[in-house]
Protein backbone atom coordinates (compact mmCIF):
# COMPACT_ATOMS: atom_id res chain seq x y z
CA UNK A 1 0.00 0.00 0.00
CA UNK A 2 2.48 2.85 -1.22
CA UNK A 3 1.53 6.09 0.10
CA UNK A 4 -0.01 8.34 -2.00
CA UNK A 5 0.05 11.92 -2.56
CA UNK A 6 -3.06 13.21 -1.43
CA UNK A 7 -3.65 11.39 1.70
CA UNK A 8 0.49 11.42 3.02
CA UNK A 9 -0.23 12.83 6.45
CA UNK A 10 -2.76 10.35 7.20
CA UNK A 11 -0.67 7.35 6.28
CA UNK A 12 2.26 8.76 7.94
CA UNK A 13 0.37 9.15 11.27
CA UNK A 14 -1.21 5.88 10.72
CA UNK A 15 2.27 4.41 10.28
CA UNK A 16 3.20 5.65 13.47
CA UNK A 17 0.77 4.66 15.42
CA UNK A 18 0.87 1.34 14.73
CA UNK A 19 4.46 1.85 15.29
CA UNK A 20 3.68 2.66 18.49
CA UNK A 21 1.53 -0.22 19.37
CA UNK A 22 4.51 -2.45 18.56
CA UNK A 23 2.14 -4.96 16.74
CA UNK A 24 4.83 -4.90 13.80
CA UNK A 25 8.56 -4.88 13.82
CA UNK A 26 10.26 -1.41 11.30
CA UNK A 27 10.49 -4.33 8.44
CA UNK A 28 6.89 -5.57 8.34
CA UNK A 29 5.74 -2.20 8.44
CA UNK A 30 7.56 -1.02 5.85
CA UNK A 31 6.24 -4.01 3.74
CA UNK A 32 3.10 -3.26 5.14
CA UNK A 33 3.16 0.58 3.57
CA UNK A 34 5.32 -0.62 0.55
CA UNK A 35 8.09 1.81 2.01
CA UNK A 36 11.89 0.89 2.29
CA UNK A 37 13.24 0.32 5.72
CA UNK A 38 15.31 3.32 5.57
CA UNK A 39 11.83 5.12 4.69
CA UNK A 40 10.36 3.95 7.77
CA UNK A 41 13.64 4.78 9.99
CA UNK A 42 13.73 8.49 8.35
CA UNK A 43 10.20 8.95 9.66
CA UNK A 44 9.88 7.04 13.30
CA UNK A 45 13.67 9.24 13.72
CA UNK A 46 11.50 12.82 12.62
CA UNK A 47 8.63 11.71 15.11
CA UNK A 48 11.20 10.59 17.96
CA UNK A 49 12.55 14.37 17.32
CA UNK A 50 9.70 16.47 16.66
CA UNK A 51 6.30 14.05 17.10
CA UNK A 52 3.76 14.38 14.40
CA UNK A 53 5.02 18.04 13.27
CA UNK A 54 7.96 15.87 11.94
CA UNK A 55 5.93 13.89 9.48
CA UNK A 56 5.49 16.95 7.71
CA UNK A 57 7.57 17.47 4.40
CA UNK A 58 8.99 20.32 5.04
CA UNK A 59 9.41 20.53 9.15
CA UNK A 60 11.67 23.83 10.43
CA UNK A 61 12.03 22.07 14.08
CA UNK A 62 15.83 21.99 15.46
CA UNK A 63 17.55 18.06 15.17
CA UNK A 64 18.59 18.67 18.82
CA UNK A 65 17.12 19.97 21.93
CA UNK A 66 18.62 19.78 25.44
CA UNK A 67 16.57 19.18 28.50
CA UNK A 68 14.18 17.32 26.96
CA UNK A 69 11.70 14.74 27.99
CA UNK A 70 12.76 11.17 27.16
CA UNK A 71 11.88 9.47 23.75
CA UNK A 72 10.26 6.84 25.77
CA UNK A 73 8.11 8.80 27.83
CA UNK A 74 6.95 11.45 25.00
CA UNK A 75 6.12 7.69 22.95
CA UNK A 76 3.75 6.55 26.04
CA UNK A 77 2.33 10.01 26.23
CA UNK A 78 1.43 10.21 22.70
CA UNK A 79 0.15 6.40 22.41
CA UNK A 80 -1.91 6.95 25.28
CA UNK A 81 -3.43 10.22 23.97
CA UNK A 82 -4.42 7.94 21.07
CA UNK A 83 -6.08 5.52 22.91
CA UNK A 84 -8.42 8.47 24.21
CA UNK A 85 -8.54 11.00 22.14
CA UNK A 86 -11.01 12.91 23.85
CA UNK A 87 -9.13 13.34 27.17
CA UNK A 88 -6.54 16.54 28.10
CA UNK A 89 -3.28 16.22 29.63
CA UNK A 90 -4.10 16.10 33.22
CA UNK A 91 -6.56 12.70 32.36
CA UNK A 92 -3.26 11.25 30.37
CA UNK A 93 -0.86 11.90 33.43
CA UNK A 94 -3.52 10.22 35.95
CA UNK A 95 -4.07 7.04 33.50
CA UNK A 96 -0.15 6.81 33.03
CA UNK A 97 0.60 7.28 37.04
CA UNK A 98 -1.60 4.36 37.77
CA UNK A 99 -0.78 2.55 35.50
CA UNK A 100 2.86 3.08 35.87
CA UNK A 101 3.21 4.40 39.19
CA UNK A 102 7.39 3.96 39.32
CA UNK A 103 8.12 6.23 36.14
CA UNK A 104 8.51 9.99 36.87
CA UNK A 105 6.01 11.85 34.58
CA UNK A 106 6.06 15.28 33.46
CA UNK A 107 4.32 17.97 35.02
CA UNK A 108 0.64 18.90 33.40
CA UNK A 109 1.83 22.11 31.57
CA UNK A 110 4.69 19.79 30.05
CA UNK A 111 2.45 17.02 29.11
CA UNK A 112 0.14 19.11 27.40
CA UNK A 113 3.48 20.63 25.08
CA UNK A 114 4.24 17.26 24.25
CA UNK A 115 0.75 16.66 22.91
CA UNK A 116 0.45 20.44 21.34
CA UNK A 117 4.02 19.61 19.49
CA UNK A 118 2.65 16.22 17.83
CA UNK A 119 -0.54 18.02 16.68
CA UNK A 120 -2.77 16.16 19.08
CA UNK A 121 -4.54 19.37 20.92
CA UNK A 122 -7.24 20.75 19.48
CA UNK A 123 -8.53 24.40 19.69
CA UNK A 124 -11.82 24.29 21.13
CA UNK A 125 -14.93 26.52 21.06
CA UNK A 126 -15.77 28.47 23.68
CA UNK A 127 -18.66 27.93 25.32
CA UNK A 128 -21.58 29.87 27.35
CA UNK A 129 -21.58 29.02 30.43
CA UNK A 130 -24.46 29.04 33.01
CA UNK A 131 -23.61 29.39 36.71
CA UNK A 132 -24.34 26.52 38.98
CA UNK A 133 -26.58 26.31 41.68
CA UNK A 134 -24.68 25.11 44.47
CA UNK A 135 -27.68 25.29 46.69
CA UNK A 136 -29.28 22.00 45.01
CA UNK A 137 -26.13 20.41 45.27
CA UNK A 138 -25.26 21.21 48.93
CA UNK A 139 -26.80 17.32 50.45
CA UNK A 140 -24.69 15.51 47.67
CA UNK A 141 -21.78 14.92 50.66
CA UNK A 142 -21.51 11.33 50.21
CA UNK A 143 -21.99 8.36 47.93
CA UNK A 144 -25.60 7.11 47.55
CA UNK A 145 -27.14 10.46 48.80
CA UNK A 146 -28.43 11.62 45.50
CA UNK A 147 -28.62 9.90 42.32
CA UNK A 148 -29.41 11.38 39.05
CA UNK A 149 -31.37 9.67 36.06
CA UNK A 150 -32.10 10.98 32.58
CA UNK A 151 -32.33 9.84 29.05
CA UNK A 152 -29.73 10.90 27.35
CA UNK A 153 -31.26 12.24 23.84
CA UNK A 154 -32.44 10.08 20.99
CA UNK A 155 -30.09 9.46 18.00
CA UNK A 156 -30.37 7.14 15.30
CA UNK A 157 -28.90 3.88 15.10
CA UNK A 158 -27.13 2.52 11.44
CA UNK A 159 -30.38 0.29 11.13
CA UNK A 160 -32.21 3.26 10.73
CA UNK A 161 -33.92 3.05 14.53
CA UNK A 162 -33.80 5.29 17.74
CA UNK A 163 -31.45 4.85 20.40
CA UNK A 164 -32.66 6.21 23.75
CA UNK A 165 -30.01 6.07 26.57
CA UNK A 166 -31.13 5.53 29.81
CA UNK A 167 -28.45 6.70 32.32
CA UNK A 168 -27.68 6.76 36.06
CA UNK A 169 -25.09 8.17 37.90
CA UNK A 170 -23.96 8.83 41.64
CA UNK A 171 -23.78 12.17 42.06
CA UNK A 172 -21.02 12.11 44.77
CA UNK A 173 -18.65 9.89 43.01
CA UNK A 174 -19.91 10.50 39.72
CA UNK A 175 -20.01 6.97 38.87
CA UNK A 176 -21.52 5.90 36.11
CA UNK A 177 -24.01 2.93 37.45
CA UNK A 178 -26.01 1.99 34.00
CA UNK A 179 -25.85 3.31 30.37
CA UNK A 180 -28.58 1.44 28.43
CA UNK A 181 -29.17 1.46 24.84
CA UNK A 182 -33.54 1.06 24.82
CA UNK A 183 -35.35 1.13 21.48
CA UNK A 184 -37.86 3.29 24.11
CA UNK A 185 -38.29 5.46 27.11
CA UNK A 186 -41.15 3.57 28.66
CA UNK A 187 -42.37 2.61 32.06
CA UNK A 188 -41.43 -1.04 32.23
CA UNK A 189 -38.02 -1.13 30.62
CA UNK A 190 -37.42 2.08 32.58
CA UNK A 191 -38.28 -0.32 36.12
CA UNK A 192 -36.88 -3.19 34.94
CA UNK A 193 -33.41 -1.38 34.52
CA UNK A 194 -33.52 0.30 37.73
CA UNK A 195 -34.42 -2.81 39.38
CA UNK A 196 -31.23 -4.02 38.28
CA UNK A 197 -29.35 -1.04 39.47
CA UNK A 198 -30.90 -1.28 43.03
CA UNK A 199 -30.45 -5.08 42.99
CA UNK A 200 -26.48 -4.34 42.16
CA UNK A 201 -25.96 -0.82 44.00
CA UNK A 202 -28.52 -0.67 46.86
CA UNK A 203 -30.90 2.07 46.83
CA UNK A 204 -30.18 6.06 47.32
CA UNK A 205 -31.55 8.41 49.71
CA UNK A 206 -33.22 10.67 46.31
CA UNK A 207 -32.83 10.37 42.77
CA UNK A 208 -32.66 13.42 41.11
CA UNK A 209 -34.61 13.45 37.35
CA UNK A 210 -35.67 16.01 35.35
CA UNK A 211 -39.88 16.74 34.76
CA UNK A 212 -40.62 14.11 31.81
CA UNK A 213 -42.03 10.95 31.54
CA UNK A 214 -41.24 8.51 32.77
CA UNK A 215 -40.03 10.09 36.02
CA UNK A 216 -42.49 12.41 36.47
CA UNK A 217 -46.29 13.30 35.10
CA UNK A 218 -48.76 15.86 35.03
CA UNK A 219 -50.41 14.14 38.14
CA UNK A 220 -50.79 16.00 41.82
CA UNK A 221 -47.53 16.13 42.84
CA UNK A 222 -45.60 15.64 39.58
CA UNK A 223 -46.08 11.88 40.65
CA UNK A 224 -45.70 9.26 38.06
CA UNK A 225 -46.34 5.44 38.43
CA UNK A 226 -42.17 5.43 38.64
CA UNK A 227 -41.60 7.76 41.48
CA UNK A 228 -44.69 6.19 43.19
CA UNK A 229 -42.32 3.09 43.20
CA UNK A 230 -39.21 4.60 44.51
CA UNK A 231 -41.53 6.46 47.27
CA UNK A 232 -42.39 2.86 48.33
CA UNK A 233 -38.76 2.30 48.55
CA UNK A 234 -38.41 5.04 50.80
CA UNK A 235 -36.12 7.08 47.79
CA UNK A 236 -37.34 10.81 47.48
CA UNK A 237 -37.87 11.73 44.05
CA UNK A 238 -36.61 15.40 43.13
CA UNK A 239 -37.41 17.02 39.68
CA UNK A 240 -34.96 19.94 38.75
CA UNK A 241 -36.66 23.13 37.54
CA UNK A 242 -37.83 22.93 33.59
CA UNK A 243 -34.99 24.97 31.57
CA UNK A 244 -32.59 24.45 34.58
CA UNK A 245 -30.54 21.74 33.14
CA UNK A 246 -28.10 22.98 35.54
CA UNK A 247 -29.61 22.11 38.69
CA UNK A 248 -28.47 18.40 37.09
CA UNK A 249 -25.16 19.82 36.00
CA UNK A 250 -22.78 16.77 36.61
CA UNK A 251 -25.11 14.79 34.89
CA UNK A 252 -25.12 16.18 31.76
CA UNK A 253 -21.30 16.97 31.81
CA UNK A 254 -21.39 13.20 31.59
CA UNK A 255 -23.77 13.56 28.80
CA UNK A 256 -21.92 15.34 26.67
CA UNK A 257 -18.66 13.24 27.39
CA UNK A 258 -21.13 9.88 26.61
CA UNK A 259 -22.05 11.73 23.24
CA UNK A 260 -18.93 12.90 21.97
CA UNK A 261 -17.22 9.37 22.99
CA UNK A 262 -19.94 6.57 22.56
CA UNK A 263 -22.07 7.96 20.05
CA UNK A 264 -20.22 9.63 16.88
CA UNK A 265 -20.47 7.84 14.83
CA UNK A 266 -23.73 5.43 15.92
CA UNK A 267 -23.44 1.45 15.80
CA UNK A 268 -25.74 -0.24 13.66
CA UNK A 269 -27.71 -1.69 16.36
CA UNK A 270 -28.94 -1.72 20.11
CA UNK A 271 -26.49 -5.00 20.91
CA UNK A 272 -23.44 -3.33 18.65
CA UNK A 273 -24.36 0.34 20.66
CA UNK A 274 -24.76 -1.26 24.42
CA UNK A 275 -21.36 -2.55 23.51
CA UNK A 276 -20.12 0.80 23.23
CA UNK A 277 -21.79 1.99 26.28
CA UNK A 278 -20.38 -1.26 28.16
CA UNK A 279 -16.90 0.13 27.12
CA UNK A 280 -17.40 3.63 27.94
CA UNK A 281 -18.44 2.66 31.23
CA UNK A 282 -15.53 0.85 32.07
CA UNK A 283 -13.24 3.45 30.82
CA UNK A 284 -15.31 6.32 32.54
CA UNK A 285 -15.43 4.56 36.13
CA UNK A 286 -12.06 2.76 36.54
CA UNK A 287 -9.67 4.71 33.78
CA UNK A 288 -11.05 8.26 33.33
CA UNK A 289 -9.92 10.69 36.74
CA UNK A 290 -12.03 13.59 37.68
CA UNK A 291 -10.76 17.07 39.62
CA UNK A 292 -13.64 17.66 41.81
CA UNK A 293 -12.25 14.08 43.03
CA UNK A 294 -8.83 15.20 43.99
CA UNK A 295 -7.67 13.14 40.27
CA UNK A 296 -8.58 10.15 41.43
CA UNK A 297 -11.42 7.74 39.24
CA UNK A 298 -14.74 7.47 40.35
CA UNK A 299 -14.47 3.47 40.93
CA UNK A 300 -11.84 4.37 43.76
CA UNK A 301 -13.98 6.73 45.65
CA UNK A 302 -17.72 4.91 45.08
CA UNK A 303 -19.13 2.50 47.63
CA UNK A 304 -22.50 0.62 47.36
CA UNK A 305 -25.31 1.72 49.32
CA UNK A 306 -25.96 -0.30 52.46
CA UNK A 307 -29.83 -0.09 51.93
CA UNK A 308 -30.20 -3.08 50.16
CA UNK A 309 -32.91 -3.87 47.73
CA UNK A 310 -35.78 -5.42 49.01
CA UNK A 311 -37.15 -8.94 47.97
CA UNK A 312 -40.84 -7.52 48.35
CA UNK A 313 -41.86 -3.76 47.98
CA UNK A 314 -43.25 -2.11 51.10
CA UNK A 315 -46.49 -0.82 51.53
CA UNK A 316 -46.34 3.19 52.72
CA UNK A 317 -47.32 4.13 56.12
CA UNK A 318 -48.68 6.68 58.30
CA UNK A 319 -48.40 7.76 61.69
CA UNK A 320 -51.24 7.63 64.08
CA UNK A 321 -52.80 10.96 64.17
CA UNK A 322 -52.88 10.79 60.29
CA UNK A 323 -56.01 10.40 58.53
CA UNK A 324 -56.02 7.73 55.76
CA UNK A 325 -57.93 7.64 53.06
CA UNK A 326 -57.94 4.68 49.93
CA UNK A 327 -58.12 5.72 46.52
CA UNK A 328 -60.63 4.40 44.41
CA UNK A 329 -59.72 3.46 41.05
CA UNK A 330 -61.16 5.97 39.63
CA UNK A 331 -58.53 8.19 41.47
CA UNK A 332 -61.31 10.00 43.96
CA UNK A 333 -60.57 9.29 47.53
CA UNK A 334 -64.00 10.25 49.92
CA UNK A 335 -63.32 12.86 52.36
CA UNK A 336 -66.06 14.59 54.38
CA UNK A 337 -68.69 13.54 52.58
CA UNK A 338 -66.98 14.46 49.67
CA UNK A 339 -65.45 12.73 46.20
CA UNK A 340 -62.14 14.49 45.93
CA UNK A 341 -60.40 13.42 42.58
CA UNK A 342 -56.39 13.12 43.96
CA UNK A 343 -55.01 10.77 40.88
CA UNK A 344 -55.79 7.67 39.23
CA UNK A 345 -51.65 6.51 39.58
CA UNK A 346 -52.69 5.20 43.22
CA UNK A 347 -55.64 3.61 42.59
CA UNK A 348 -56.06 0.77 45.17
CA UNK A 349 -53.51 3.05 47.39
CA UNK A 350 -54.08 5.23 49.99
CA UNK A 351 -53.48 9.17 50.87
CA UNK A 352 -52.61 10.57 53.96
CA UNK A 353 -54.58 13.73 55.25
CA UNK A 354 -53.41 15.96 57.83
CA UNK A 355 -54.81 19.45 59.42
CA UNK A 356 -51.87 21.97 58.95
CA UNK A 357 -54.18 25.61 59.51
CA UNK A 358 -57.71 26.25 60.00
CA UNK A 359 -59.59 24.07 57.75
CA UNK A 360 -56.50 23.29 55.22
CA UNK A 361 -55.67 20.03 54.63
CA UNK A 362 -52.07 18.31 53.72
CA UNK A 363 -52.09 15.61 51.36
CA UNK A 364 -49.23 13.30 50.65
CA UNK A 365 -48.70 9.86 49.65
CA UNK A 366 -45.99 8.17 52.49
CA UNK A 367 -43.50 11.15 53.12
CA UNK A 368 -44.37 12.85 49.21
CA UNK A 369 -46.30 16.01 49.38
CA UNK A 370 -49.48 15.73 46.83
CA UNK A 371 -50.86 19.29 47.30
CA UNK A 372 -53.30 20.70 50.01
CA UNK A 373 -57.18 20.63 50.10
CA UNK A 374 -59.13 24.16 51.66
CA UNK A 375 -62.82 22.93 52.89
CA UNK A 376 -64.13 25.91 51.42
CA UNK A 377 -63.40 24.21 47.88
CA UNK A 378 -62.42 20.59 48.24
CA UNK A 379 -60.93 20.24 45.86
CA UNK A 380 -56.96 19.03 45.51
CA UNK A 381 -54.67 21.71 44.61
CA UNK A 382 -51.69 21.90 43.88
CA UNK A 383 -48.49 22.53 46.63
CA UNK A 384 -47.26 25.43 44.66
CA UNK A 385 -50.33 27.35 45.03
CA UNK A 386 -50.16 27.57 48.58
CA UNK A 387 -45.95 27.83 48.28
CA UNK A 388 -45.01 31.11 51.10
CA UNK A 389 -48.49 31.27 52.29
CA UNK A 390 -48.36 28.58 55.14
Amino acid sequence: MPWKELNVMELRTQFIAEWLAKRYTVTALSQRYGISRQTAHKWIGRFKRDGFKGLTDRSTAPHHRPQRTPAMIREQIIASKLLHQHWGPKKVVDYLKRHQPKLQWPADSTVGEILKQAGLVKARNKRKRVGADVAVFKDCDRCNRVWSVDYKGQFVLGNGRLCYPLTVTDNYSRYLLQCRALASPNHRDTRSWLEWVFREYGLPQAIRSDNGAPFASMAAGGISRLSRWWIQLGIKPERIKPGKPQHNGRHERMHRTLKAEATRPAAYSLEAQQKRFDAFCREYNDERSHESLERKCPVQVYQPSPQTYPERVPEVEYEQQVQVRSVRHNGQIKWKGEFIYVTEILAKDRVGLTEIDNDLWEVRYGFYLLGFIPERTMKLERAKAWHGHL
